[in-house]
């Protein structure tokens, strides 16, 4: 079992930046691809961005594409995403995953996830 816990979300204006951390513990997550997902209310939950075991490969959503960054530390076991240039429809419940079997879009394709932390930007 893998257990993740977000951290960083806030409420930031619009052109600001906010990092999410994601913690993660039990088994080991340094083999595993990882992602972050956003759920705005009353819209499903969707795909942001992905990164493979080693980080060296990496993956974006067009809708964030150039002004977000995925990394991960497999040292300290951590996840992270930087976040840039926000805008009003970021706003969402950012969550982090761990599990899929490549770089995967989908919320099936991951079998673990955070508990979520909450991004608002305001206009």
């Amino acid at each position: 079992q893998v257990q993740l816990v977000e951290s960083g979300g806030g409420l930031v204006q619009a052109g600001g930046s906010l990092r999410l951390s994601c913690a993660a513990s039990g088994r080991t997550v340094s083999n595993v691809y990882m992602g972050w997902f956003r759920q705005a209310p009353g819209k499903e939950r969707e795909f942001v961005a992905c990164i493979s075991w080693s980080g060296g490969i990496t993956y974006y959503a067009d809708s964030v594409k150039g002004r977000f960054t995925i990394s991960r530390d497999n040292a300290k076991s951590t996840l992270s995403l930087q976040m840039n240039s926000l805008k009003p429809e970021d706003t969402a419940v950012y969550y982090c995953a761990a599990g899929a079997q490549g770089l995967r879009v989908g919320v099936k394709e991951y079998a673990y996830w955070g508990q979520g932390t909450q991004v608002t930007v305001s206009s």
